[in-house]
């Protein structure tokens, strides 16, 4: 098969969909890779490192969506890249069409395989190929976040984790999946006082064994919820609902109730967002905005921050997804359960349910035999 890696245009994205190291593995299987030039200069990769993995330097992205029949990418397309989507072509790669319905009827207009990463799901419920990003974008979430408390960010001018004498910071997680905790790492490694308000009683009490007093978790209610976002003077939002719309659960109250200076990071943005006064994605170039005096963090690609490790960390997860869809084609995502999640789009239909009701089109379950191709 010809796997394509066209270079990511999201702004200020600099992650690459797969590494030498991958184009080596996936040569090595007897597939043609093609490689954007330029792809890979964002994590530190050279085109002449792609090439002597064995992969082709192609000079454009139109090249490369042209011939590949595997396209894989890291961030959703971009409204420019849908003029290359064609019947037949799979499209690996983080998708959140709930928040792009445009993309999803782009996708099943053209008869694209789109296999999201993000919706991957082994039999015991775990989202392997989410998991790398969700612990780099709870780490950022806090770093960004402690830097826009800076008075020279327009912050309160509070330091997360105080001095001797002086109060440390609040920081309140909304959510205690794999994003809020790894935040939560973070907030109470620099010496905050961190709340992790989370529904689910079997996951509080493991946060509670992981961070034995480093931090409380709190019963996710509107009460508590509302008490906690008022205290907070950085709230970082990390609900997550797998292919769904993110719930908004942080009310615009709650958020004008907030301390003038305070900050929101909501992780869950490219999703949507679960606070309700996040209305737009920023960029790296713009991160932030200001509503009811509280900054506003809400960079749909939080990873991209760090793209030489997350570009690692994303690749060494999805590689043997990748080589079981290029040496199998759609026949791979019907014949591994993991892989079927992950499919969002085929042959023209929406195939999984949450983001079948998130972008308003009618849902068809995959396992019809004759959508097999």
């Amino acid at each position: 098969m010809i796997v394509g890696v066209p270079k990511e245009i999201m702004n200020r994205e600099y992650r690459v969909a797969l590494t030498p190291a991958g184009a080596r593995m996936l040569a090595a299987r007897g597939h043609e890779v093609l490689v954007e030039a330029g792809a890979g200069a964002g994590s530190g990769f050279s085109d002449a490192e792609y090439e002597a993995a064995g992969a082709r330097i192609v000079p454009s992205a139109e090249r490369v969506w042209g011939e590949a029949r595997l396209v894989l990418k890291v961030k959703e397309p971009q409204p420019e890249e849908y003029r290359f989507f064609r019947r037949g072509q799979i499209l690996f790669a983080y998708l959140h069409l709930a928040a792009v319905p445009d993309l999803a009827r782009a996708l099943a207009k053209e008869g694209v395989t789109a296999v999201a990463y993000e919706t991957v799901r082994q039999p015991d419920g775990r989202l392997p190929l989410l998991a790398p990003m969700s612990e780099i974008a709870g780490r950022v979430a806090v770093q960004a976040g402690a830097r826009f408390l800076e008075a020279y960010h327009g912050g309160r001018g509070v330091l997360l984790g105080g001095v001797p004498g002086v109060p440390p910071a609040e920081v309140v997680i909304v959510g205690g999946g794999m994003a809020g905790a790894s935040a939560a790492d973070v907030a109470a490694g620099m010496g905050a006082s961190v709340t992790i308000l989370e529904k689910n009683i079997d996951r509080m009490r493991e946060l509670e064994l992981r961070f034995r007093g480093r931090a409380r978790t709190l019963a996710s209610n509107p009460h508590h919820l509302a008490e906690a976002v008022r205290r907070a003077d950085l709230l970082i939002g990390a609900v997550l609902v797998p292919g769904a719309r993110a719930p908004r659960i942080v009310t615009e109250d709650m958020v004008r109730a907030m301390k003038p200076g305070s900050v929101i990071v909501d992780i869950a943005v490219d999703q949507g967002g679960c606070v309700e006064t996040v209305d737009r994605a920023t960029n790296h170039e713009d991160p932030v905005y200001i509503k009811h005096g509280v900054l506003h963090y809400a960079v749909a690609n939080i990873p991209g921050a760090v793209p030489r490790t997350a570009t690692l960390a994303l690749t060494q997860a999805t590689m043997e997804y990748a080589l079981e869809l290029a040496d199998g084609g759609t026949e791979a995502a019907f014949s591994n359960p993991a892989l079927a999640a992950g499919v969002n789009v085929h042959d023209g239909a929406v195939t999984h349910p949450e983001v079948a009701a998130a972008v308003g089109l009618p849902y068809m379950p995959l396992e019809r035999p004759a959508a097999v191709t």
